[in-house]
């Protein structure tokens, strides 16, 4: 396990968001990934933030129910992102997981670009594939 770095398990298929897009727009697009939430990227896949359905689902909610149409995805992401690098090992990556901190991370190059999303579900799927 301590040769398996993010790159081996690492979601390249992700779902990819512009801060311009409207919630509701980025919801979908998180829904047809099935992915909890996706980077924030600009047209050269740079990474500017993140956002997640629970970011979302109030903006859906006043959609849904007020039909207000208000929020683009820079209105609701978050701009602080803590992210990992594809070389990292796996099971670093999983004793930081068991913490306080984020479950799904963007996977970055030396340039802050996006390769990557990297989940504690494909963290954990990987661990069970070696027992």
């Amino acid at each position: 396990m301590k040769d398996v770095t993010v790159k081996d398990i690492m979601n390249t298929d992700f779902a990819k968001v512009s801060a311009d897009m409207p919630v509701v727009e980025a919801s979908m697009e998180l829904i047809k990934k099935e992915a909890l939430g996706g980077p924030v990227v600009d047209n050269n896949n740079m990474l500017l933030g993140w956002i997640s359905e629970q970011e979302c689902l109030p903006v859906i909610t006043k959609v849904a129910y007020h039909n207000e149409r208000v929020a683009t995805v820079k209105d609701i992401m978050r701009a602080e992102v803590l992210t990992v690098t594809a070389d990292q090992s796996v099971l670093s990556l999983a004793e930081k997981m068991n913490g306080e901190q984020p479950k799904n991370y963007p996977v970055v190059d030396s340039n802050n670009k996006v390769i990557g999303v990297i989940t504690r579900r494909r963290v954990l799927k990987s661990m069970l594939a070696l027992i």
